[in-house]
């Protein structure tokens, strides 16, 4: 949902390398394309589809994300969650159901995260500089902090469904929602299901760092994605998967932050402390039946920490990787049900 100077910020957040890590030969047999939404960029690749179609796709598929950023953007002032935002009453306020069916996902990973995905931490992710205000000159002290936590909290948000009408109700006038953690994935799902409404069954789309596949990719191969390593190196890959119909998201804390007093400052925000994270973790893996929900659970995971990501992955059984520092190395973990998609290294 970023738009303008955050672009190369956002963008940097993109851990995954669509198709497989040679990409060259996928690519010669597979129609590819590419634009910007939401302050970073989307990419889709289709198999066994006509060149003919590119224009076309192309337009379909900016013409969908433009639409999805109209509804989510807390950069645009006249979006749907913005306006939402805006309002000052306790009244149910009506939504799409696009609004209310994400909400409900973000609300339930929050609750299974036990607040540490929390779309209502937009008050902290302002204060920090990540939103749409401007980077502080000086850290927030612990009185701002506190005063922006005040705003924030998921019991003050529910989704009411009503007569076919879906309804956001907030309890605290000022509570302001920001779906950037979830906006990727939910987009991606949109091109998936966009690519099955024009007929397209192999197909890999991908909005920053959520991914989604269907099929095979143009050497009738499952499509592969790469998991990059916490570096600055594009192309330096930590793993290697075969996502089999399934959506991927990464989030990480390496890349979107900046220096304040001597003080790295991660875009990531922990709810319960009101500031940015500060453990070991630097990212978060997650494969999941739907972007949605893997964009979901990697935000609540990196704000857990290892430890508790760990866990967590385990109680809910979920196919999660995690990369975090060990001295002045990195180290890595996944879950049982992550294995299952990891791919073999390359032959040299």
């Amino acid at each position: 949902m970023r738009t303008g100077a955050m672009m190369a910020a956002v963008a940097a957040l993109v851990l995954l390398a669509g198709c497989d890590p040679s990409r060259s030969k996928t690519e010669t047999e597979s129609l590819v394309l590419e634009g910007k939404t939401m302050g970073t960029f989307w990419r889709v690749s289709v198999a066994g589809v006509d060149a003919q179609r590119r224009e076309a796709l192309q337009k379909a598929v900016q013409q969908q994300l433009d639409a999805d950023d109209r509804e989510l953007s807390t950069w645009k002032s006249d979006s749907l969650l913005s306006r939402f935002n805006q309002y000052r009453g306790s009244e149910p306020w009506p939504v799409s159901n696009n609004m209310a069916d994400i909400v409900t996902v973000a609300l339930r990973i929050g609750q299974q995260t036990a607040g540490a995905m929390d779309i209502t931490v937009g008050p902290l992710v302002n204060l920090w500089g990540f939103g749409p205000d401007k980077q502080p000159v000086k850290t927030p002290d612990a009185a701002q902090i506190a005063a922006a936590k005040a705003l924030t909290g998921l019991a003050h948000l529910q989704v009411i469904n009503r007569a076919g009408q879906a309804y956001l109700q907030k309890d605290l006038p000022q509570l302001y929602v920001d779906l950037s953690t979830v906006g990727e994935g939910f987009a991606t799902d949109h091109l998936a299901r966009l690519m099955e409404q024009e007929g397209i069954n192999n197909y890999l789309v991908s909005v920053g760092g959520a991914v989604l596949t269907r099929g095979v990719n143009g050497q009738g191969r499952g499509w592969q994605v790469a998991i990059q390593k916490p570096t600055d190196q594009e192309n330096a890959v930590q793993a290697v998967v075969d996502l089999q119909g399934h959506g991927i998201s990464t989030s990480g804390s390496y890349r979107n932050y900046y220096e304040l007093d001597g003080r790295r400052i991660s875009h990531v925000i922990d709810p319960a402390t009101g500031q940015p994270i500060q453990h070991k973790l630097v990212s978060a893996t997650v494969i999941a039946t739907t972007a949605l929900e893997a964009d979901g659970w990697d935000t609540g995971l990196m704000v857990l920490g290892t430890e508790r990501a760990k866990a967590l992955a385990l109680r809910e059984k979920l196919a999660v990787y995690l990369i975090y520092k060990q001295g002045d190395q990195f180290a890595s973990w996944m879950s049982p049900q992550f294995s299952a998609f990891i791919q073999p290294p390359a032959r040299q």
